[in-house]
């Protein structure tokens, strides 16, 4: 792995990063969070925006701050946290620094739908540039990360990529046509989970439990439920089989679920939010 290391540009020493992230929103910050928790803060450069954000985030997690283009000059891996309708734009504004690299770096989007052939078309140049669809819980190391690279990516960038984003939670290389659904998926389907749980605590207050213990047994529930999944490897039908007692209380509500139509609609809202990733590709 390559540790940090001093350029020179027009005769002036330009201390190197070894991540640096453009945009410190939710998505951005949950990542910075975690990277600073898996190699030291020195190492991360942050730029956003507004500057105070990313001086407060910097401030909390002891790395610098900056603006857009220090993230371009100074970072090998420039990760670019806006949203899909900002990339053209923001890429206007770093494309004149980046031609004048002369070192090795790799271009990181997190913007959903914009594919890497997008990205290169915007630049007028072919960069190493690696597509990665993480999801909110890399806050906490759970994310479901997502990533896709152009040929101009090496195998040896992959793997460290992988290990700088390795505490955030689960990592899969797919190819990019599988993209787009994996982040109407891991991407969007957090939401999906969050509205369920609501539901879910709704329901238990409805029936007399305190607000708080209905929301953290609500919690606990789906990562208990989701944890058995990937450790026991049985298909969720098989699972939810499992719990159903002829007669008993699940089944009853199971029933009340498929009477209102809850498969369909977790299954049209996944395909709603893929058709939107694929309207802004």
């Amino acid at each position: 792995m390559k540790q940090k290391e001093d350029v020179n540009v027009l005769g002036m020493e330009i201390r190197m990063y070894q991540l640096g992230f453009i945009g410190t929103g939710n998505m951005g910050s949950a990542l910075a969070r975690s990277a600073c928790a898996g190699i030291s803060a020195d190492e991360v450069l942050l730029a956003n925006r507004t500057k105070a954000t990313a001086e407060r985030l910097a401030e909390e997690l002891g790395c610098a701050a900056g603006e857009n283009c220090d993230v371009a000059k100074m970072s090998r891996y420039i990760f670019l946290g806006v949203k899909p309708q900002a990339m053209a734009e923001l890429l206007s504004e770093i494309a004149p620094v980046l031609r004048e690299r002369k070192d090795r770096f790799v271009l990181v989007s997190m913007a959903a739908g914009v594919k890497l052939g997008t990205i290169e078309h915007m630049l007028q140049t072919e960069y190493p540039v690696i597509r990665m669809m993480p999801n909110i819980a890399a806050a906490v190391g759970e994310s479901m990360l997502l990533f896709t690279a152009n040929a101009k990516v090496t195998k040896e960038e992959r793997q460290e990529f992988c290990h700088y984003m390795e505490g955030m939670g689960q990592i899969d290389e797919i190819p990019e046509g599988w993209m787009d659904a994996g982040c109407a998926l891991s991407g969007s389907g957090t939401a999906f989970a969050f509205l369920f749980l609501e539901a879910l605590s709704d329901g238990a207050v409805a029936c007399g439990l305190p607000r708080e213990r209905a929301m953290k047994y609500a919690a606990q529930t789906l990562l208990g439920s989701a944890k058995l999944m990937l450790e026991d490897g049985r298909h969720p039908a098989e699972l939810k089989d499992a719990v159903c007692s002829p007669g008993g209380t699940t089944i009853a509500g199971i029933s009340v679920l498929e009477s209102a139509g809850f498969r369909g609609a977790a299954i049209e809202a996944v395909k709603a939010a893929y058709g939107r990733a694929c309207e802004l590709s």
